[in-house]
């Protein structure tokens, strides 16, 4: 048996080189691709009402221009998960800003209805891959404060979200809708030319078998972050005791490591011995966390333009009402800063199944006075803090889908758990806005509490906790 010094691990060559300028750099170019997505998501909280009055649409109409954009993504999601584990990372990263660009373009140019319905249709496939950034720029972190580290992204998402509601407060009144969705898709250009200068991921390239392109990047990575790489060769997960004369630039991966993908197989995968329980309880709680979040932000707008309504207050000027929209969403939007710092410092320090556990209990607490008509500061105080903590929730759980999967699913494995949280997404809208706009307020906070309780007890059932482990490359190892 060979010297354990000779060689060494991926997670260990990045443990050496630590977190430096060079992941600072990935977090940005990550975060760019987050910022996009959530200014499209916090869109939908404007585009509603402004193409309802121009156009005349119904309740329902209204609420399918946010349905179809979950429904894009529902496809979407899995979709570019699969083509990131197949054709790697920077592929799949460049695609998901290319047909983002031309959907979010297109979309201002919409001449009626139904072509606005196609067009967001197609924006949700495109940004629905927003979480191959996550992997991607998970891939390149030491597992050491990785927790931490990965939710720094969520600082981007809610700049996103704040700078959408700030651009709509100033574009919406002058120059209208079309505007606002032109510009909200100008992040993903800056996104699609810098992908044209980041490397693929290490890891990925290391599971494929191309050792001498992993070497590459890793030696920049050091040389980047001004440190040096461990001494000896480089190898997999499961090789870690190797002859000397079989530690080559291009052996040192096993060959049960580098397998055909096709897309059934890919799902298949997911449901072996090891993984099948992790995946059905990813699968239930990305749909209540989705359907419980974008339940409170869609409240935000609907509580605040259709409570007047069923309160018959019919004084208030249709400007004032406008500017009280604008408002409340700004400020919901400002809620999602403490709930990051409060998911940072826990994460790393308990673990993602309490932190998840403790910010779930926290949200259903605050959302059930809503059950009953409260004032305009007191509805948007709960909504701000509600959606504080799940938010944090949710972003916790999204760490944890990447961590529990394997590098040869991982993509695949965390965007189609995101699919069936588009479920949730597609089914909120219709059931959100339809009561709240009914004057059916308490039966919609029921609702949302009722999922909220689901997502703490599923949380539950995880079989174990990812926090400072290491992550791996094949599904045998997940066992472990």
């Amino acid at each position: 048996m060979e010297d354990q010094s000779s060689v060494y691990t991926l997670d260990e060559a990045l443990s050496t080189v630590g977190f430096g300028k060079f992941q600072s750099l990935a977090l940005v170019f990550a975060g760019v691709g987050w910022f996009s997505e959530a200014m499209e998501m916090n869109l939908l909280s404007f585009i509603g009402p402004a193409v309802k009055s121009e156009w005349s649409l119904s309740p329902t109409e209204e609420s399918l221009l946010s349905t179809v954009v979950f429904g894009g993504m529902l496809i979407g999601a899995y979709f570019w998960g699969f083509l990131a584990d197949t054709y790697g990372r920077r592929m799949g990263l460049r695609c998901i800003a290319a047909v983002t660009i031309v959907a979010g373009f297109l979309s201002s140019f919409s001449p009626n209805y139904g072509s606005l319905l196609v067009l967001r249709c197609l924006l949700g496939f495109a940004v629905a891959g927003g979480h191959v950034f996550g992997s991607w720029l998970l891939e390149f972190i030491p597992s050491s404060n990785r927790g931490a580290w990965m939710l720094s992204l969520l600082i981007f998402w809610i700049l996103g979200e704040v700078f959408e509601a700030s651009i709509a407060w100033i574009i919406m009144p002058r120059l209208g809708w079309r505007w606002l969705l032109a510009l909200s898709a100008t992040p993903s250009l800056i996104a699609l030319i810098l992908s044209n200068f980041i490397p693929e991921s290490p890891r990925y390239l290391h599971m494929k078998g191309k050792t001498n392109e992993t070497l590459r990047i890793l030696e920049k990575i050091a040389l980047i972050n001004r440190k040096d790489l461990p001494t000896g060769c480089l190898v997999s997960d499961q090789e870690m005791v190797i002859d000397e004369e079989d530690c080559t630039s291009e052996g040192t991966l096993l060959p049960s490591s580098i397998k055909k993908t096709t897309f059934l197989k890919s799902i298949f995968e997911l449901f072996s011995s090891d993984l099948w329980g992790t995946t059905l309880l990813l699968w239930i709680l990305h749909f209540t966390f989705t359907f419980a979040y974008y339940g409170v932000v869609l409240m935000t707008s609907s509580l605040n333009s259709g409570s007047n309504e069923c309160e018959s207050k019919t004084n208030n000027l249709e400007g004032s009402k406008d500017a009280s929209l604008y408002v409340s969403v700004f400020i919901a939007c400002l809620a999602e800063f403490p709930g990051f710092l409060i998911a940072t410092i826990l994460v790393d320090r308990i673990g993602r199944k309490l932190t998840m556990e403790i910010l779930t209990l926290f949200g259903l607490i605050l959302i059930l006075p809503l059950s009953s008509h409260q004032n305009q500061i007191v509805t948007t105080a709960l909504l701000f803090g509600a959606r504080m903590f799940l938010f944090a929730a949710f972003s916790t759980l999204t760490i944890y889908a990447k961590e529990v999967y394997p590098t040869c699913v991982r993509a695949s494995g965390s965007g189609l758990a995101t699919s069936m949280g588009r479920i949730g997404g597609m089914i909120c809208p219709l059931m959100a806005v339809g009561l709240v706009r009914g004057c059916h307020q308490t039966a919609a906070v029921v609702m949302f509490g009722i999922v909220i309780i689901i997502s703490g007890i599923c949380v539950m059932f995880f079989k174990f906790e990812t926090k400072g482990r290491v992550l791996t490359d094949n599904i045998v190892s997940t066992a472990q």
